[in-house]
C-alpha cells in the first residue's frame, strides 16, 4: 500500500509539472515572434516574402499542433504572389517524439494555390525551392522516420503556364486523401495506404476532370509493389468528349527497376459525329535510375464509327511497341495495323517532348481514302466553296517525316508509288519533295501550307499524263483530250476555298500531243458556215459531249493574277487546222471567256478537209463563254464572210497579177 501511495504520488507530481511546463510554454508562447521569425528566415534564405495573417495556433494534448491561417509566399525577389494556403494544421504525437520519430496525426491543407512558370529561357520559377545537389546537401540529409495517419489536401488550384509556347493548364478542385503513410529516409522504405486523388482543370479550351484510386504502394530498396491503381480521365471539348480508364496491375520492382505485369488502357470518346473506342494492353518495365519506360508488346484494337462512312465503322487492330526517355524527354516506337486490304507500319521518334518534335516513317502497302469518307453529295461543291480553311494547327507543330504509299485513291485521284517529305516549323508545312506515277506518266513538286497568313504555295510538274481521265476524276469534268506535260508554280491564301481561288496567283504551261478539244467539233461548224454566210449573222452553239475538234499539238501558258489565268500564246494544230487565241480563264468563278482564231491550212485529209478547200487561207473567230458545267460556243459568221469575199477578190487580184507578170515576162524574151 505504501508502495503504491509513493507511485500515485510520484504519477501527480509528474503530471503536476507536466500541466505546469504547458501552461508555462503556453503563457510565453508569442505568435507574433514566431511569425515575424519565419518571415525573416524566409526572406533572409529564399529572398521570397512570406506572410502569414492571423494568429499561429498552438495546441499540447493529445498531440502537439500548429494551426495557420492564411499565408502566402512571393515569387523570388518579387512582391508577385507565387503560392498561398487558406489555412494548415499539423497534429503531431508527442510520445514518439521521445525515441526520434515523428508520427503526425493528420496533415490537413485547405484552399491552396500555387502558380508554375516555365520562363521562355527554360528556368523554373520554382528553381531556388528545389533541393540541392552534392555531397554538402547529402550530408544534411540524416535519415528521418515519419508516419502520418492521414493526409487530407482539399480545395487546390494549381496552375502551369509555359511563356514560350504560350499555353496554360490550371488544375482546380484538387482533392488528396490517404490512409497511414510511412517514410524512413534512412532505409529508403516507404508506404501509402489507401490514396485517393481527384482533380479538375482546364487546358486552354478544353477541361478535364481525373480520379486515382490505389490501396497500397509500398517501396522498398529490395522489393516495390502495389496493389491495382485505377486512374480515370474525362476529356471534355466543345465537339469532342474523351473517357479514358487506365488500370495498372502486377505492379513490381526495386530501387532501380520497376514492372507492371499488365497495362491496360480503355477508350470511349466522340468527336463531331464521329466516335471511337478503343482498349490497348502491354506489359511495361521502367529503369528507375536511367529514367527510362518501355511497353514491350502493345496490343489492342481502336473502332472507329460515322454514320456518314459507307461502312459506317473502321476496326483497327493495333500491334507495336513504345520506349521512352524521361531524362533526355524522349521517345521512340513502331505500331503496325491493318484495315480491309491495307497494311500501315509507322516508326516514329520524339527527340523532344517539349515543345514536341516529332520524326516518323509510314508506309501503307494500298489505301482507298474515298472508302472511309462519306458519299458526295450535291450540295458539297457549294459547302467546299464556302468551307473555311484554318491552318493554325500548324502553329507549334515540328516534324521531319516520310510517307511512302504503294496505290492510293483519294478525292477519286489515283496515283501509285506516292512518296512524300513532309518537315513541318514555325507554323509552315512544307510536303517536298514529293512525287506520284498516275494516269500514264508522273508527278513531280512541292507544297508549302503556312499558317502565318493562311498561305499555300504549289509547284508541280506532270509529265506524260493523259490529261482526260485525270480532269474527269480530279474535277469532273470533260474538256480536252491528249497525251503530255503540265507545269504549275501557283500562290494563294484566304480563309476560305472560295476567297483561296479568287486570290490564286502564278503561272501555268500546259503541252499536249494527239488529242482533242472536247465540246464541240470546228470541222462540221465550218462545214455548215456555207449555208449561213449569205445571212452574215452569229451563231451560237451549247457544247456537246459528242462532239471534239482533233489536234496532233496544243501549247499554252498562263499567267495567273486574282484568280483569273489569262492566255494570249495558245497553239493547236492539225492536218487541216491552226488554232491560235487569247483570253480569260476565271478561276474564282468557274466560268471562261476566251476568243479562239481558227484558219484552214492547205492539206490533203483530215477531219473533213476536202470541204473546207473554200476557206483556205480564212480565219474564223470562235468565242468560247459561260461557266465551266454549261459552256457555248459562238462562231461570227458575219465576219467569216467577209473574210472569206475578201480572200476570194485577194485570191483573183493575185492571180490577174500573176497573168500580167507573165505576160511581161514572155515579151521580155521574145516568147
Amino acid at each position: 500500500m505504501k508502495a503504491l501511495k509513493i507511485v500515485s504520488i510520484v504519477i501527480g507530481v509528474v503530471v503536476v509539472l507536466a500541466v505546469a511546463a504547458i501552461a508555462v510554454v503556453s503563457s510565453r508562447f508569442d505568435g507574433n515572434r514566431v511569425k515575424g521569425e519565419l518571415v525573416k528566415a524566409v526572406q533572409e534564405t529564399k529572398q521570397r516574402t512570406l506572410k502569414i495573417d492571423g494568429n499561429v495556433g498552438l495546441s499540447f494534448w493529445p498531440n502537439v499542433g500548429i494551426t495557420l491561417g492564411k499565408l502566402s509566399l512571393s515569387e523570388h525577389g518579387s512582391a508577385q504572389e507565387f503560392a498561398s494556403v487558406g489555412s494548415a494544421r499539423v497534429s503531431v504525437a508527442v510520445m514518439p517524439l521521445l525515441s526520434g520519430k515523428i508520427v503526425v496525426n493528420t496533415v490537413d491543407v485547405n484552399g491552396a494555390k500555387a502558380v508554375f512558370i516555365k520562363r521562355k529561357n527554360g528556368t523554373l520559377n520554382i528553381d531556388d525551392l528545389l533541393p540541392k545537389g552534392g555531397k554538402e546537401a547529402e550530408a544534411e540529409n540524416r535519415p528521418l522516420h515519419v508516419e502520418i495517419a492521414g493526409v487530407r489536401i482539399a480545395n487546390t488550384q494549381l496552375t502551369w503556364r509555359d511563356e514560350k509556347t504560350g499555353s496554360t493548364t490550371t488544375v482546380s478542385g484538387l482533392d488528396l486523401s490517404t490512409g497511414r503513410v510511412q517514410a524512413d529516409t534512412g532505409t529508403k522504405v516507404y508506404l501509402v495506404d489507401a490514396l485517393s486523388l481527384t482533380a479538375k482543370g482546364r487546358f486552354d479550351a478544353d477541361s478535364f476532370d481525373i480520379t486515382l484510386q490505389a490501396p497500397r504502394i509500398s517501396i522498398a530498396p529490395g522489393k516495390s509493389g502495389s496493389d491495382a491503381v485505377t486512374v480515370s480521365a474525362v476529356l471534355s471539348g466543345a465537339r469532342s468528349n474523351v473517357n479514358a480508364k487506365l488500370l495498372l496491375s502486377g505492379i513490381e520492382g526495386g530501387a532501380q527497376a520497376l514492372r507492371i505485369g499488365k497495362l491496360t488502357l480503355d477508350l470511349d470518346g466522340k468527336a463531331g459525329e464521329t466516335s471511337f473506342k478503343g482498349a490497348l494492353n502491354s506489359a511495361l518495365s521502367a529503369d528507375l535510375k536511367r529514367q527510362t519506360v518501355a511497353l514491350e508488346k502493345l496490343s489492342g484494337e481502336i473502332t472507329i464509327a460515322n454514320p456518314q462512312m459507307p461502312m459506317k465503322q473502321l476496326r483497327l487492330p493495333i500491334k507495336g511497341g513504345l520506349k521512352a526517355d524521361l531524362a533526355r524527354q524522349s521517345a521512340s516506337g513502331d505500331l503496325f495495323t491493318q484495315f480491309d486490304e491495307s497494311k500501315a507500319a509507322l516508326k516514329f521518334d520524339i527527340p523532344k517532348f517539349a515543345p514536341l518534335a516529332l520524326g516518323f516513317d509510314l508506309d501503307i502497302d494500298k489505301l482507298d481514302v474515298d472508302k472511309y469518307l462519306p458519299p458526295k453529295q450535291a450540295s458539297d461543291e457549294k459547302r467546299v466553296e464556302n468551307g473555311k480553311v484554318d491552318l493554325s494547327a500548324l502553329k507549334g507543330l515540328k516534324l521531319n517525316g516520310s510517307v511512302k504509299i504503294g496505290s492510293l485513291k483519294f478525292s477519286n485521284i489515283r496515283a501509285s508509288k506516292v512518296k512524300l517529305e513532309m518537315k513541318a516549323a514555325n507554323g509552315r508545312l512544307d510536303v517536298a519533295p514529293h512525287s506520284a506515277n498516275l494516269y500514264g506518266g508522273s508527278l513531280a513538286g512541292s507544297l508549302a501550307l503556312d499558317a502565318n497568313g493562311n498561305a499555300v504555295t504549289l509547284r508541280e510538274k506532270l509529265s506524260g499524263i493523259d490529261i482526260n481521265p485525270l480532269m474527269k476524276d480530279a474535277v469532273n469534268k470533260d474538256l480536252v483530250e491528249g497525251r503530255g506535260n503540265i507545269v504549275l508554280d501557283l500562290t494563294t491564301r484566304g480563309a476560305t476555298v472560295g476567297a483561296m481561288k479568287k486570290a490564286l496567283a502564278g503561272t501555268a504551261s500546259l503541252s499536249l500531243r494527239d488529242g482533242a478539244i472536247k465540246g464541240i467539233n470546228l470541222a462540221q461548224a465550218l462545214r455548215e458556215a456555207k449555208a449561213k454566210f449569205s445571212s452574215r449573222q452569229e451563231a451560237v452553239q451549247q457544247a456537246k459531249q459528242t462532239d471534239k475538234t482533233d489536234f496532233t499539238e496544243l501549247t499554252a501558258s498562263f499567267k495567273i493574277a486574282r484568280g483569273v489565268a489569262h492566255n494570249d500564246d495558245l497553239s493547236v494544230k492539225s492536218p487541216f487546222l491552226r488554232i491560235a487565241g487569247n483570253g480569260d480563264i476565271d478561276i474564282g468563278n468557274d466560268s471562261i471567256n476566251y476568243l479562239a482564231k481558227a484558219s484552214v491550212v492547205a492539206t490533203a485529209g483530215g477531219q473533213g478537209a476536202k470541204d473546207l478547200q473554200y476557206l483556205k487561207g480564212v480565219t474564223v473567230p470562235v468565242r468560247v463563254t459561260g461557266p465551266f458545267d454549261k459552256l457555248s460556243y459562238r462562231l461570227d459568221f458575219a465576219d467569216l464572210a467577209t473574210q472569206a469575199v475578201k480572200a476570194k477578190v485577194e485570191e483573183k487580184v493575185k492571180q490577174k497579177v500573176q497573168e500580167q507578170l507573165q505576160d511581161r515576162l514572155k515579151g521580155l524574151f521574145g516568147r
